[in-house]
């Protein structure tokens, strides 16, 4: 396999771009210095069939990697996802079938292939080597860790302390996972920040085995659409990749203009230069809405083509034609029940409306739009856990958030 000759300053400059940690800086850069392309490791349990924009954050670090020349390789936890990642968890998790799991992974690879070459993209399923250890080898495994050290992880930690049930199974989650790092001889494993501890524990499996411990790299957890939880699809707060061109060019747009910096950062292909270019004209009187524009328009073409991407941003600006947002809206969060909230109830709360009645009035002539798209249902229900651009004729506008 050919030398990597990319200077190690260079590569690491590209590498920490966006991290949360990096563990630890000396001993990646002397893995650099060898010039020999690295193992990087991100493993992803298929849980569920799609993967949101928040997903695509520590794969758009994987990416940095595999252009600067490093073997990637993309691991598919079709047996730890038969487990249940106990990650930030208060209770058990119901483990999955293998018939889900594998069902999950086919649509894993193929949404995996929009930001990485899968011609170089080493996919893997732990399986290969999990099945093969057995029931002697779990044992062995199991000897090299203590429950203590187990229970130094925060979530396990509350759950005890609260008295809350923690399953035997749950408890081997962190092993397994670490148990790939040694299983693939990984020089760097990538993951979120809730990944920590288990990446952690791959480094210490892999000198338990003699072997060279991986650096670890988190990566923050992207806020969702609300801006202020994790995206996540059971909060309602996601932008999934597979979502229509236009749906997904919509609910970027409705995100707020101090959130549009941290999604340049974590999701965008331009380079910081670039990004502090664009700060910098916000700041000496740029619409940060056009901005936000042009955003939208590079995630949609990355998940669905220039030629989409084009189209549903005309899309956008035709909804918006005849009331184009102002520069600054203001914004709105209102506490909502289970499952969300009906719309005329949300403009009487957001003060958009003086009433209900008046409010079902303003839907029925249709003068109330909701992320641009005209609404003509007064029964509309809007989903707690997400914001939305709500429009009342030309004037009233605000960023409704239901949390």
């Amino acid at each position: 396999m050919d030398r990597i000759a990319i200077p190690v300053e260079a590569q690491l400059a590209r590498i920490k771009r966006g991290c949360a940690e990096l563990i630890s800086e000396p001993e990646l850069a002397r893995k650099l210095a060898s010039g020999r392309p690295l193992r990087v490791k991100l493993g992803l349990d298929p849980t569920a069939p799609d993967l949101h924009l928040g997903h695509t954050v520590v794969i758009n670090k994987l990416r940095d990697f595999q252009e600067l020349g490093h073997q990637v390789q993309f691991l598919i936890g079709d047996f730890t996802g038969m487990i249940g990642d106990p990650t930030g968890r208060n209770q058990t998790r119901p483990p999955l079938s293998r018939e889900q799991i594998l069902a999950n992974a086919k649509t894993y690879r193929d949404q995996m292939a929009k930001i990485l070459d899968p011609e170089k993209t080493q996919v893997l399923f732990n399986s290969e080597w999990s099945d093969r250890l057995g029931a002697e080898g779990m044992i062995r495994l199991a000897a090299r860790y203590t429950v203590a050290r187990l229970l130094e992880r925060d979530d396990f930690a509350r759950r005890f302390r609260a008295g809350q049930p923690i399953a035997v199974h749950e408890l081997l989650y962190p092993l397994m996972q670490g148990y790939d790092s040694v299983a693939m001889r990984a020089d760097v494993e990538l993951g979120g920040t809730d990944q920590k501890f288990n990446l952690l524990v791959g480094r210490e499996l892999q000198k338990d085995y003699g072997q060279e411990p991986q650096c670890v790299i988190t990566m923050p957890l992207l806020e969702g659409t609300d801006g202020v939880e994790k995206m996540s699809k059971s909060l309602g707060n996601y932008i999934g990749i597979t979502e229509p061109p236009a749906e997904m060019f919509g609910k970027l747009m409705s995100i707020s203009d101090e959130l549009m910096w941290r999604y340049w950062e974590l999701l965008s292909f331009r380079t910081l230069e670039e990004i502090r270019a664009l700060q910098r004209a916000v700041e000496e009187g740029a619409n940060p809405r056009d901005v936000k524009f042009q955003l939208a328009h590079e995630i949609v073409a990355r998940f669905h083509g220039r030629a989409a991407a084009d189209a549903a941003g005309e899309d956008f600006n035709a909804r918006f034609r005849d009331g184009a947002l102002p520069r600054e809206i203001p914004e709105v969060t209102l506490a909502v029940a289970e499952p969300g909230l009906a719309l005329p109830q949300l403009l009487r709360r957001a003060g958009l409306a003086p009433s209900a009645a008046e409010a079902q009035r303003l839907i029925e002539q249709g003068g109330v739009r909701v992320d641009g798209a005209r609404v003509a249902e007064r029964s509309l229900t809007l989903e707690k856990g997400r914001a939305y651009v709500v429009q009342v004729g030309k004037r009233r506008v605000a960023r409704v958030r239901l949390a």
